[in-house]
């Protein structure tokens, strides 16, 4: 027996339209957070090591070289990626009618040997700085984000970015709560005794995910996901 409603058939086909389209309309118009809608990979525990599946996510990147801390280029990509990620904000909103929350700031650190990345000899460091798009974001509205900014501000590493589909899949992480300075005891233990003790071995470069704004927030209470790709050893 097929089960009208009480208002009958017409009118129940009217309801199910109607709300189907404010469900739609809602859905547009929240805002999509990456910290939220994959929680487990943007908030993971602090006492721990965690192992994670990765999804394939898509960005905004520039790549760079050196000290972090002194270097103009490394200055320079991270005002670029923010002012494309902001600029790709505004016209998704204003001509696909979908927000979304601006992601934090994203690393992949290499080097030729790991262990300067415990003892922090940053100038033989090389990096990606990242900042994750929702998936809707094509490789257009970038150039035309980049376009858009580069009119407006004069900065060389504009013309550096590109969108980056990253795919990590089996990861190991936690959240270091402190001081960047500080994350070399929480490298090594990861490396030099978790991984071994678990018969992992590296499978992709360093990742650093930044949910702190170092300008506004104590270096002892900066929170930043640290995060290692791995396959069996």
């Amino acid at each position: 027996m097929k089960w009208s409603g009480p208002c009958g058939g017409d009118a129940d086909a009217e309801w199910t339209e109607t709300t189907l389209n404010a469900l739609m309309l809602e859905a547009i118009v929240d805002k999509y957070d990456v910290k939220k809608t994959h929680k487990e990979l943007y908030s993971p525990p602090s006492k721990e090591l965690t192992v994670v599946d990765v999804p394939e996510f898509q960005y905004i990147a520039i790549e760079g070289s050196g000290d972090p801390n002194t270097s103009a280029g490394y200055a320079n990509a991270v005002a670029a990626l923010y002012g494309v990620a902001y600029a790709l904000k505004f016209a998704s909103k204003k001509t696909l009618g979908r927000d979304f929350v601006v992601a934090p700031l994203e690393g992949l650190w290499r080097a030729d040997d790991p262990t300067v990345f415990t003892t922090r000899d940053k100038d033989s460091w090389e990096w990606t700085m990242m900042i994750s798009q929702p998936d809707w974001i094509t490789e257009d509205m970038v150039r035309a984000a980049v376009d858009s900014v580069s009119k407006k501000k004069d900065n060389p590493a504009l013309a550096d970015i590109r969108p980056h589909t990253l795919i990590e899949r089996t990861c190991v992480q936690i959240l270091h709560i402190g001081s960047y300075d500080d994350e070399a005891p929480v490298l090594d233990r990861l490396h030099n005794q978790y991984m071994p003790e678990h018969g992992l071995t590296f499978n992709g470069d360093h990742h650093e995910i930044y949910l702190s704004d170092p300008r506004k927030t104590a270096p002892t209470k900066l929170k930043t996901v640290l995060r290692q790709p791995v396959k069996p050893g």
